[in-house]
């Protein structure tokens, strides 16, 4: 599995791994908090029948490096920038699946000119009135989260990750608790995750409005696609955002909770492939 090193400043010497498949317009997939590259296998190849597609382990997931942090938005974007300038990478489709959406529509606001097209999965981003669970904002608490980060056995987060489907499905959620689960479970895993949703909240608190108006400026085609019946992120949050961009499709799924790439990988591929590389960037190509 392919994996690169960063080099220069504060990412020297970080390894990045990711997947790929195919070839075309540059598409690149962003977990989500807690996730990690391979939970994509269900969509890499079908994506990459039109594109060349990657599926990256953010710093701090799956196996990537996990340095001391702090995780931040900003951290995020700067380390998938070094990765689309390590592999000479021009400019990119983003698919962001929950706080994956955050990091992709923070880089788009950043890199805007590096940025093809926008897609979020199930996807949360600052600005459009996100309130946590009481389970986010436990382990947000500092000393609190700590305890119950070592209480995350791979019953308990089997339990966490099931009411995250509308219909679990046992062969999916055993999958995404059992891998990579040593590197997760270790304690820099432990210290990433924590990290990281310490410093989104702070991100969503303080620059809510910043992150809202800038969105709304956004020139980008976007298409959001989100499940009716997610419990982690409410899709009224999706419709309030889709109502504030400029160029935006939502399409909201039945008997769908916050994992529509796994939950309908087949209609969701179908989307995204004529999204990703329409006929005019393929015949291009």
């Amino acid at each position: 599995m392919p994996e690169i090193t960063l080099r220069g400043g504060e990412f020297d010497g970080l390894r990045l791994h990711y997947l790929a498949e195919g070839s075309g317009p540059a598409v690149v997939l962003v977990h989500g908090l807690g996730g990690f590259a391979e939970s994509w296998r269900h969509n890499l190849g079908a994506l990459g029948r039109r594109a060349q597609v990657y599926a990256l382990d953010l710093p701090g997931f799956g196996q990537s490096s996990k340095p001391p942090g702090p995780y931040s938005l900003g951290f995020f974007v700067e380390a998938l920038e070094r990765f689309r300038a390590s592999l000479r990478l021009g400019r990119l489709t983003l698919v962001g699946h929950s706080l994956g959406g955050a990091v992709v529509a923070a880089y788009a606001l950043t890199h805007p000119a590096m940025v093809d097209r926008l897609v979020f999965l199930g996807a949360v981003v600052p600005g459009f009135g996100y309130r946590p669970s009481l389970v986010y904002s436990l382990l947000a608490a500092r000393g609190v989260g700590e305890a119950i980060a070592r209480l995350l056995w791979p019953g308990l987060l089997r339990v966490a990750l099931a009411r995250c489907f509308a219909e679990p499905v046992p062969g999916e959620v055993d999958f995404l608790v059992r891998w990579g689960h040593a590197a997760r479970a270790s304690a820099a895993g432990q210290a990433a995750f924590l990290s990281t949703l310490r410093a989104a909240r702070d991100d969503f608190r303080g620059n809510a409005g910043r992150y809202r108006d800038a969105l709304a400026a956004l020139d980008q085609p976007v298409f959001w696609i989100h499940g009716r019946q997610d419990r982690v992120v409410p899709a009224t949050h999706a419709e309030a955002a889709a109502r504030s961009l400029r160029r935006v499709v939502l399409r909201l799924l039945d008997r769908c909770g916050h994992f529509p790439q796994i939950e309908h990988a087949a209609t969701v591929n179908d989307w995204l492939s004529g999204f990703v590389a329409p006929v005019s960037i393929r015949r291009e190509g």
